[in-house]
């Protein structure tokens, strides 16, 4: 302890004289903004335009009229693309990296892991790129689809991906995007509701899922495998051929195709029907216009600042997504690199990256990445984890340079020297040249959010927006470092808030007005894909003509003009003394918690408790059991009701900690042993909790929990 506090008090002499000495040169260089007036962050970002707390609020920079288009005239994804495609012709746009071999690894517990070895990017030029994109569309139009009809693609994120959809923009076929997570119900309902006679796959997926439910849809009658070696295709059903992208291209390159005049999209064509992952019943499909996205990556674009050729994106969430969608429609318009990845293999430490080899990330160096909460605590946790194990003097040191850099930020100055000798080693987890981090999908917490603006030295930009409002809604500005909150409206959107009496929450509130967030703009979508009862509930024009959209999130506007989304309509549940709980939030404070990689609070009407089903982190559920003298493999480990009611002492003390109310706090838990992923089928693409499905999947848990009182 003497020798903790002696480093601890030494350190803290080096980083006062090193305050000292740098502050004027850092002001001078301009490294440092305490001396204006007030920090970029106090100042005001949005206001109500009608002058009421309920708004609607725009951003300063368009309280007079929204932003609709990047520049005049480009109000279609075909032209951004063109365009770019003229400017940018010899740069690189879109990099694959090479699969050098594949290898079988054996687990302690059995299981063999599949394990890659990869090489370099092979990058595809702009001219390249769009030379592709337009012959695969002239091959489409000679195979038979037509200008406004719908064509699927059913495809992991990847270079032919973009390429078929920049395609399907250019000869206006509508866009179906299905998530290759999708269950065979769910993938026969939307090309059976979309009627589509084309889609564009994988082998994979081909083989594992759609080849199982082509009797479910009848109008099938083209299949385009976007794996470039030739297979042969035997065992499909009459009526159904199966082509490789390779030669639909060839098909579309054949002068007399090349020479067919192309229909080109108008602004208000739909270029995408989006299909949601589902978080609550049938997958909906959203219609997105050309003049949406182009709206919204507008909106986007102006958040980040100096984007342009310099500028690598690292590509691995899925592009049925939005979110990515909308990324990388941003990195077309500006000329940027998209290197494409995946979740298994971003880092050095990936799961299918073998032991030795390099991640993605560690190749490509990206400068720009979006990702969701999920993967950001992931990678918070186990950075945390091992500064745990560090010896006394390392973590001595990390801690005071943490602590240090964040009452820096707080005072809107840079940290350089802090930021070589101490992050440096954290921040090449994701190349070592980050310099912005979009958030989106699901609120980020306070803790990771701060440990990823000091450790990755990139400023987070936290997002909030639906596949309903094209993505667009919100963005923190970039030198914003303040937490638990999402931005001011972009450019392209303005919001208003709608009184929930039942809730609790109305514009009327002090110290900030609350309420229902309706999002509202040219960003805001078309509706849903033949499903008019729901439109009426969701969405609505006022009497000047604007579209609306009723998002079923609570939130407040401070006085800044930031949005801060508080709670969630279907997340609120009202205990049977009368007590609302924010199942939302009771998650968000205690995936703080080391020991849980993710958790569904659960309550019923009927009961008077909250209970709970937790992933634990299994190195720390470990560590624990050991200390309690419990063995077994990891499946009894987690079912031992043991080690239930000592994880729920942990959960009770980070409630506590986190301010929870007495009813807030899980009563009982349940662990399992298996995590949740898109694949399981228990949360989203995104990975968003599927509520009813974690209800049906643990039913008997309910049952038991609430049945032994």
């Amino acid at each position: 302890f003497c020798l903790s506090l002696s480093l601890s008090l030494s350190l803290s002499l080096v980083v006062w004289l090193y305050s000292l000495l740098t502050y004027l040169p850092a002001l001078l260089l301009g490294y440092s903004s305490s001396g204006s007036l007030s920090h970029p962050s106090q100042w005001v970002k949005a206001r109500s335009v009608s002058g009421r707390p309920a708004g609607p609020y725009r951003d300063v920079a368009a309280l007079d009229r929204l932003t609709t288009c990047l520049q005049p005239g480009v109000n279609t994804l075909d032209r951004v693309f063109e365009i770019s495609a003229q400017r940018f012709s010899k740069q690189d746009f879109l990099g694959t990296r090479q699969v050098l071999r594949e290898e079988e690894e054996k687990q302690e517990n059995g299981r063999v892991f599949k394990k890659v070895i990869l090489g370099e990017y092979q990058w595809l030029s702009y001219g390249q790129a769009y030379r592709a994109a337009r012959d695969f569309g002239s091959g489409l139009l000679a195979l038979g689809q037509k200008p406004c009809k719908n064509i699927a693609i059913f495809c992991e994120t990847r270079t032919e991906w973009i390429i078929a959809a920049q395609a399907c923009f250019m000869y206006n076929f509508p866009l179906v995007t299905l998530y290759s997570t999708l269950g065979g119900p769910a993938i026969a309902h939307g090309l059976k509701q979309t009627e589509v006679s084309h889609i564009i796959t994988s082998k994979e997926l081909l083989e594992t899922k759609l080849k199982l439910i082509l009797m479910e849809v009848p109008r099938l009658q083209h299949i385009i495998v976007v794996d470039d070696k030739p297979i042969s295709w035997p065992g499909y059903p009459r009526g159904i051929s199966v082509h490789s992208i390779a030669t639909i291209q060839a098909l579309g390159a054949k002068p007399e195709n090349v020479s067919r005049q192309r229909r080109s999209p108008c602004p208000g064509d739909i270029a995408v029907i989006m299909y949601t992952s589902g978080s609550t019943g049938v997958p909906k499909g959203v219609m997105i216009s050309h003049s949406n996205l182009i709206a919204s990556i507008a909106g986007m674009a102006e958040r980040i600042p100096d984007l342009g050729v310099n500028d690598t994106y690292i590509a691995y969430l899925p592009l049925a997504h939005v979110l990515e969608l909308s990324a990388e429609m941003v990195c077309v318009a500006y000329g940027c690199r998209i290197g494409y990845s995946s979740p298994q293999t971003l880092a050095d430490q990936s799961t299918k990256i073998k032991k030795g080899s390099k991640g993605d990330s560690t190749v490509l160096q990206p400068t720009l990445m979006a990702a969701v909460p999920e993967i950001m605590d992931r990678i918070y946790k186990n950075v945390m984890l091992k500064v745990e194990e560090m010896g006394v003097v390392q973590k001595t040191l990390f801690i005071l340079a943490y602590n240090y850099k964040m009452e820096q930020l707080a005072k809107g100055n840079r940290t350089p020297l802090c930021d070589k000798l101490v992050f440096q080693k954290v921040r090449v987890l994701l190349g070592g040249r980050t310099r912005v981090l979009l958030s989106g999908g699901a609120p980020l917490s306070a803790a990771t959010q701060r440990f990823m603006n000091i450790c990755l030295c990139c400023p987070v930009g936290q997002g909030y927006g639906l596949t309903e409002t094209c993505g667009a809604g919100t963005i923190s500005q970039l030198w914003d470092y303040s937490t638990g909150r999402v931005g001011a409206p972009l450019v392209c959107c303005e919001i208003q808030l709608k009184d929930w009496v039942e809730g609790g929450y109305q514009s009327t509130d002090k110290p900030c007005p609350r309420g229902e967030v309706l999002i509202g703009g040219p960003s805001v979508t078309m509706g849903y894909y033949k499903n008019e009862t729901m439109n009426r509930e969701n969405f609505f024009v006022d009497k000047n003509g604007q579209r609306w959209f009723c998002t079923g999130d609570i939130g407040e506007f401070q006085a800044d003009g930031c949005l801060k989304i508080v709670d969630r309509k279907k997340d609120l549940v009202k205990l049977q003394a009368g007590e609302y709980v924010s199942l939302g939030k009771v998650e968000a404070m205690l995936k703080n918690c080391p020991l849980i990689d993710n958790i569904c609070a659960y309550a019923n009407s009927d009961e008077s408790f909250v209970i709970g089903f937790v992933v634990p982190n299994q190195k720390q559920l470990l560590l624990l059991a050991e200390k309690r003298g419990i063995c077994g493999t990891w499946v009894e480990i987690c079912s031992n009701p043991v080690m239930e009611e000592e994880v729920l002492k942990i959960i009770n003390d980070t409630a506590l900690a986190a301010q929870l109310e007495r009813f807030e706090i899980p009563r009982k838990i349940c662990l399992s042993s298996e995590p949740w992923t898109p694949e399981t089928g228990l949360v989203t693409d995104a990975f968003k909790l599927k509520r009813k499905e974690i209800k049906s999947h643990y039913q008997h848990d309910i049952e038991r929990m609430y049945g032994n009182m």
